[in-house]
């Protein structure tokens, strides 16, 4: 049953399965028929009527869609089926098959098609009944003279509203069905573009994370890696001359240690750079404060903060901030010669964070294509912001984020 329905062009399968119950009250009207003596007085072929019906009933379990020619020849069929049961049948209940033409007509056709087709099956519809009210009065005059004017009247009239109402119910029904399945693909496409920004999210991330892994793998190695040969070559040499000459041992010692220090030191930034909430749990202001107080405790460099943090702030933003500030330190510490630095957050239209250093700066057009620079210039414009670089040999560095909107 469920496979047969599926077929049929109609938006709710009630309507063909209300379809059905008017053809099944034709047919039982068939064969009522039988036990009615005046009605077997007419000349009437049974089983013609209801070939005819069953064959009406399974041309409409699927409707012509697109070729006109199609829709035409179909809807032809259904009038034929419907005079040869009318006229070579006598057919009881005529108006009812009509009903189910204008229904599969309201599905078919579209606009003054659909009104042409209505029109003419509620003609038709009259004309059969007149013709079918000639047949009784022949045969009991006396049932429909004083009627017959008053009921065919009825007749008409009931047959025009029902099928204005048919008209009207139908195309509210398929309006209303489009209207479900445009929404039902708009919700599709709008599932399918989450998912695809989602996917992109993922991949940027990763990428990101990936950079990230590769640009401290680097430090690692360029930095760490040289600190640890150079103590290896050191705890060598202090050995070799442990025994013949104690003091300039003792020297490699001591620059062994340094260097051991700073390794560790080092090896702690890089720590810091892959943890996952840099901010620990910490308010931003709080989190800027410990990141400048380590930082001025392990190189030595005054760090001067001025602070005015917005009230309302996204948690990306934060970790956007406390990343560029942590990147733009460790740059200071390694490269910059500088003797403070100033870490300033205004809040005005928009916020700004400026890092400014006096150290021996650099120029731009040779030192931007650095991975530290371009990684505080990416995560700038993740949300949203804008960094810029002042910066000259021997001027110090001044490094301005610009966030708008955030």
């Amino acid at each position: 049953m469920m496979l047969i329905t599926q077929n049929r062009k109609y938006p709710l399968r009630f309507l063909l399965y209300l379809e059905w119950i008017l053809l099944g009250i034709v047919a039982c009207s068939e064969i009522l028929a039988f036990s009615s003596v005046w009605v077997s007085r007419l000349p009437r072929m049974p089983l013609l009527n209801l070939f005819c019906l069953v064959l009406f009933g399974i041309i409409g379990l699927k409707l012509p869609s697109q070729n006109k020619i199609n829709k035409i020849i179909y809807t032809g069929c259904e009038f034929i089926l419907i005079a040869i049961a009318s006229i070579q049948g006598g057919i009881l209940i005529v108006p009812l098959l009509y009903i189910v033409l204008i229904a599969r007509n309201c599905l078919i056709f579209t606009g003054i098609e659909s009104s042409i087709v209505s029109s003419f099956a509620v003609v038709l519809s009259l004309v059969t009944q007149v013709q079918r009210a000639k047949q009784i009065n022949l045969v009991q005059p006396l049932a429909m003279n004083q009627q017959l004017g008053l009921i065919l009247l009825a007749s008409m009239l009931t047959l025009v509203i029902g099928t204005i109402f048919i008209h009207m119910a139908i195309n509210a029904i398929i309006q209303e069905f489009q209207s479900r399945q445009q929404l039902s693909i708009k919700s599709e496409e709008l599932a399918t573009a989450n998912a695809q920004l989602r996917e992109y999210a993922l991949t940027i991330e990763e990428l990101a994370t990936l950079q990230e892994r590769n640009r401290i793998a680097r430090d690692i190695h360029d930095s760490v890696g040289h600190s640890l040969t150079v103590l290896n070559l050191h705890l060598e040499a202090a050995l070799k001359l442990w025994q013949t000459d104690l003091e300039e041992a003792t020297e490699f010692l001591t620059e062994a240690k340094q260097l051991g220090s700073k390794a560790l030191k080092e090896v702690r930034q890089s720590i810091a750079t892959l943890r996952v909430d840099p901010l620990m749990g910490l308010s931003l202001s709080v989190a800027i404060t410990n990141l400048a107080e380590e930082f001025q405790r392990s190189s030595g460099i005054v760090t001067i903060l001025d602070i005015d943090l917005p009230q309302l702030m996204r948690n990306e933003v934060k970790v956007v901030i406390y990343r560029i500030i942590q990147e733009a330190l460790t740059n200071i510490c390694k490269h910059a010669d500088a003797t403070n630095v100033k870490i300033c957050i205004q809040t005005t239209t928009n916020m700004i964070l400026i890092i400014e250093d006096n150290g021996k700066g650099f120029q731009t057009h040779r030192n931007t294509s650095g991975f530290g620079l371009q990684s505080m210039s990416d995560r700038a414009l993740a949300v949203g912001g804008n960094l810029t670089i002042e910066t000259a040999p021997n001027h110090g560095c001044k490094i301005i984020v610009n966030f708008a909107n955030n």
